[in-house]
């Protein structure tokens, strides 16, 4: 049954009781982020909205650039509910060729950068891609022939050089390119003037984003992002972080990802604020940035909080301008939350969701500290919403107690309506609207969620069930450990054991077997890794998930 029984425990929203009078206040969206930036435009129109490094955009630059882009693609045969795909990295092109897309009526498709070939392809193809914006780079390199093969039609490039001159040749690697003669450019375009099709607005059942799986449990699928989905979480977002007015948000998660999409992009435009940019994530190149943009609102996964904290030049002071920090899209350990905090000053909150809840359905709130379970060690990742109901529910459906184990199920206004023309995976996974996370966790009777793991990462040693999450959180309290991946490996004797991949602290050192020990002494013995490897890095996907995919295939 995926309607909550009329005697639901979870349907009673116990987490109500923990949220704060705006945080449970009913919240009036507008229909789209569009309408929102509209409204900044018209009241704050020389705001910055975009700082590119050394680079300025105003709200009312972004608008006349955005005016242009859309103004482009209608006289290219661009039409309303079209799909535009946007290749870039955190820059203000990506956000300008958002806002035009939308402007024209169209969908915008975000793609990963880091893809190769064969993944633009599965994507262009799949959500039958007529445009495409991306870097002149990598046009050259690959996307000239695969585009070629694919349904696209109109092709934008840009030189992510632009808008900027400082060039931080930690990020922004390479020379400035010719501009292709075979495409039109972003700038010369949006520069032009076109005048954008009056006729294409847009509301809340329209579809904004088609949001590709991250592709950790299989091939990507396009979760389809209405407007009024990402209108709703930004401005959830924008009530409850109570930031004030115009606040500096920093794009640490990528803006293709959909944290960085509504996180911070569409959170940003709610409130009228500056969305700081510095291309992709270096440690060295944000920790400069937070110096010199004071943000006082980032969000990004738990890896590259590791990574700013072992940078060699880290200093409280870099921290000192934020009024929030939060975490999400990689499991945040509690031994991690302390060190940040007795380092840098700032409370890490954590988070939960997933592309097909456009970003966030539960979180620590502003002013809140996540309860640690004392069974298992683990963090909670936050309260759901005031409009949100989870529940733990078992194989059939039916609603677990609190306390015990369970895959999240989630409803609420955040949901999307399924993926891009894929029925069948569209009813499997949201039965009647109610999304079936395919993650084990457990709820506490106070409404505080915690996520265990993966169905499918569960590890069965001798028969008996060890989720890497508990061992990983035992691995990140040695002090030598940066990074921590725990993952099932074939066993003759117990049909599976556990293996742990790490990589070290630059400052420190540790054996395999001192961590198998350290483990030892805090894990059953069916629990503890048998074996340890390390590794310079572990592999990621680009919004900071470790893959364990890749190192169970390693093993």
């Amino acid at each position: 049954m995926s309607c909550p029984p009329d005697d639901s425990r979870y349907a009673a929203r116990p987490w109500l009781a923990q949220l704060n009078e705006v945080q449970r206040a009913p919240i009036t969206p507008p229909p789209t982020v569009l309408h929102a930036f509209r409204d900044a435009v018209q009241r704050v129109p020389d705001r910055t909205a975009l700082a590119y490094f050394d680079g300025r955009l105003s709200y009312r630059e972004a608008d006349r650039l955005s005016d242009g882009v859309a103004g482009h693609l209608a006289v290219r045969g661009f039409a309303r509910g079209d799909r535009l795909a946007v290749v870039l990295q955190n820059t203000p092109q990506f956000v300008v060729a958002v806002l035009g897309a939308w402007k024209a009526g169209g969908t915008v498709v975000p793609v990963n950068p880091m893809y190769k070939e064969r993944e633009v392809a599965h994507v262009l193809a799949d959500a039958e891609v007529t445009a495409l914006v991306c870097a002149d780079h990598a046009w050259e390199t690959f996307l000239r022939p695969t585009a070629a093969a694919s349904p696209v039609g109109i092709v934008v490039t840009t030189s992510e050089h632009d808008l900027q001159t400082r060039g931080d040749e930690r990020v922004l690697r390479g020379p400035r390119l010719p501009r292709p003669d075979d495409t039109d450019d972003l700038l010369d375009v949006a520069r032009r003037g076109t005048e954008p099709p009056a006729d294409r607005e847009l509301g809340p059942e329209d579809v904004a984003l088609i949001s590709y799986t991250s592709g950790t449990s299989g091939a990507p699928k396009g979760a389809v992002n209405t407007h009024g989905n990402i209108a709703y979480n930004a401005e959830r977002q924008r009530t409850g972080l109570a930031l004030p007015d115009g606040s500096t948000l920093f794009a640490l998660a990528p803006l293709f990802h959909i944290t960085g999409m509504v996180c911070e992009l569409s959170a940003c435009i709610a409130g009228g604020g500056t969305l700081a940019l510095a291309y992709r994530f270096d440690a060295g190149t944000v920790l400069d940035a937070f110096r010199e943009h004071r943000p006082a609102y980032t969000v990004g996964p738990s890896t590259a909080f590791m990574a700013l904290m072992a940078h060699p030049e880290v200093t409280r002071d870099h921290f000192t301008s934020f009024r929030t920090i939060s975490s999400g899209g990689a499991p945040l350990p509690p031994a991690l939350v302390e060190k940040f905090r007795s380092r840098f000053g700032p409370y890490i909150h954590n988070g939960y969701g997933l592309t097909e809840c456009t970003a966030p359905c539960a979180s620590v709130p502003p002013g809140r500290q996540a309860p640690v379970d004392p069974a298992s060690g683990a963090l909670s990742v936050g309260l759901p919403g005031a409009d949100t109901i989870v529940r733990i529910v078992d194989a059939d459906g039916a609603e677990v107690p609190f306390g015990e184990h369970g895959e999240i199920a989630v409803r609420g206004p955040m949901v999307v309506p399924g993926y891009w023309r894929r029925p069948e995976d569209s009813a499997a996974a949201i039965p009647e609207g109610e999304l079936r996370t395919g993650d084990i966790g457990f709820m506490d009777e106070d409404g505080w969620l915690y996520v265990v793991d993966r169905k499918k990462d569960m590890i069965n040693a001798s028969g008996f069930k060890v989720w890497p999450r508990e061992v990983e959180d035992v691995l990140y309290g040695h002090p030598a450990v940066r990074e921590a991946a725990v993952v099932g490996v074939p066993d003759t004797y117990r049909g599976e054991s556990v293996k742990a991949y790490v990589s070290l602290r630059p400052d420190a050192g540790a054996t395999p077997a001192e961590l198998v020990a350290h483990c030892r002494e805090q894990l059953a013995a069916y629990k503890y890794p048998r074996e340890v490897e390390i590794l310079p890095e572990l592999p990621k996907t680009t919004s900071g998930k470790i893959l364990r995919r890749e190192l169970r295939s390693r093993a």
